[in-house]
């Protein structure tokens, strides 16, 4: 997924949108992140989607879980830390076939649905959920870099929900440009939105890809720990510093069920009475 040039066209521009001022494009430099793929069971993976057009994306015969935690430096809304939890899917009225998705991004509109995405700050959480629908929340986040290792931990009530570590691959960083997008539930809709991330990244395929994840006992990922999550990664990436965007342009449709449903979705009650704080919660300190 290439970044649209409409979004260069847009530098130096500006935008106010509820309450929050950003400079055009919206953007971040000077980024840390790392990411880890996990096979999950398909199947199950699917119950979790939402609607009848998500379908689990499959590597041979496993869905994947898709980790990915960012130290954003500097943006429009200041600093603060992002652990995304989801899993890849196509967006259709049938499943894609295995593997081919993964060649054929946008014939398949190939993507990842986000579960959970907990952040650092209240505006990070205003502006991602208001405006792109993405399921944010404040948590106690941390993101640690080592010789050896990378890793970060999301504790929610002083209780631990998940934390991942990867070994840094080893090798020359290569230079990384990707594009993905993120599907996420939110007023009763399916929201879409796409991100654009460049920098040099150590990259770990198969054997070479090692991490670890952890999952906690908070009930908020229940529905994540009843993937049956493999143990060793299929991929890690640890970028640095890199630059990324997040694009102006959103769609949004309908969620529709075989029933009507009886649970009102969460909606903008949610966000209207959200500042534009940047303070963080404390660290994590739950054991893992």
């Amino acid at each position: 997924m290439r970044r649209p040039r409409r979004l260069k066209r847009e530098t130096g521009r500006y935008a106010l949108v509820d309450g929050i001022p950003f400079r055009m494009p919206v953007n971040s430099d000077r980024t840390e992140a790392l990411m880890a793929a996990f096979p999950i069971d398909a199947d199950r993976a699917n119950a979790l989607l939402p609607g009848d057009e998500l379908h689990a994306a499959r590597l041979f015969n496993k869905g994947l879980l898709l980790i990915t935690v960012v130290n954003y430096q500097e943006t429009d809304i200041g600093r603060y830390i992002e652990f995304s939890i989801a899993i890849g899917c196509t967006h259709g009225s049938r499943p894609a076939p295995p593997l081919v998705p993964f060649a054929l991004q946008k014939l398949f509109d190939f993507g990842q649905y986000v579960i959970d995405l907990p952040v650092s700050t209240e505006v990070s959480v205003k502006g991602g959920k208001g405006i792109w629908g993405m399921p944010k929340h404040r948590a106690q986040l941390d993101f640690k870099v080592g010789e050896q290792t990378v890793s970060s931990q999301y504790d929610l009530d002083d209780r631990l929900a998940m934390y991942i570590e990867i070994d840094r691959p080893r090798g020359p960083r290569l230079p990384l440009k990707i594009g993905a997008a993120n599907f996420c539930a939110f007023r009763g809709m399916l929201m879409k939105s796409s991100v654009y991330f460049g920098g040099k990244a150590n990259v770990g395929l198969g054997p070479r890809a090692k991490g670890r994840l952890v999952l906690g006992d908070h009930p908020r990922l229940q529905g994540i720990r009843d993937l049956g999550v493999g143990a060793k990664p299929t991929f890690t990436a640890f970028f640095s510093e890199g630059t990324g965007a997040l694009d102006d342009h959103f769609e949004s449709w309908f969620l529709s069920f075989d029933n009507p449903p009886s649970t009102p979705p969460e909606g903008l009650e949610s966000v209207v009475g959200l500042g534009l704080a940047e303070d963080w919660l404390d660290p994590p300190t739950a054991e893992h």
